[in-house]
């Protein structure tokens, strides 16, 4: 087996990308404090052709060198805005349509597994701090809670992890399968 070279894998080119359907999910993070892990999520979410990144809080915002480090060039592509409160995040997105959900754990959370996504939907993750997770004050305003089945010692993923295996997963749901 032969891996691709890079001009042999057709990417679409930023104005492409912005011009393309888009994956009807926004990605809030609150109080996210690693910029390396801002910029993995904007990669994460380029990759996903997610519609939009809100950025909260703490949460850093490009242009910043160690945002870039991990990003490669998708703070580029990928609409973003930034809410130094995340509650004003969610009030906006939830007047452009979207289920406001936060990944965390928590009662009546509902396994990512047995998450149904509809079609027609459009779905606003929401990803919390490191250390906190999502903050109690936006906890109060969500329509559902995901949580991502673990069968380890931790406790919890890291927040990049997070945001890869829930995106692939509602990529997988609503693009692939077409719930």
């Amino acid at each position: 087996m032969r891996k691709l070279k890079l001009d042999e894998l057709n990417r679409a080119s930023v104005t492409e990308f912005k011009a393309q359907e888009k994956l009807p999910v926004a990605v809030i993070l609150d109080n996210v404090r690693s910029m390396h892990n801002v910029g993995s999520i904007f990669r994460t979410c380029d990759g996903f052709a997610v519609d939009q990144v809100c950025l909260c809080g703490i949460t850093g915002q490009p242009p910043h060198r160690e945002i870039e480090k991990t990003a490669l060039g998708a703070t580029q592509s990928v609409k973003w805005h930034y809410y130094a409160d995340p509650l004003k995040a969610v009030a906006q997105l939830r007047k452009e349509g979207y289920t406001i959900i936060a990944i965390e754990q928590a009662e009546k959370s509902i396994m990512l597994n047995e998450f149904e996504a509809e079609a027609g939907k459009k779905y606003a993750l929401i990803f919390g701090n490191e250390v906190n997770g999502v903050s109690d004050e936006v906890m109060k305003t969500i329509d559902h809670c995901i949580e991502i089945p673990q069968f380890g010692t931790k406790h919890s993923f890291n927040v990049v992890v997070s945001a890869g295996i829930v995106l692939w997963d509602l990529f997988n749901k609503i693009i692939v399968h077409g719930s």
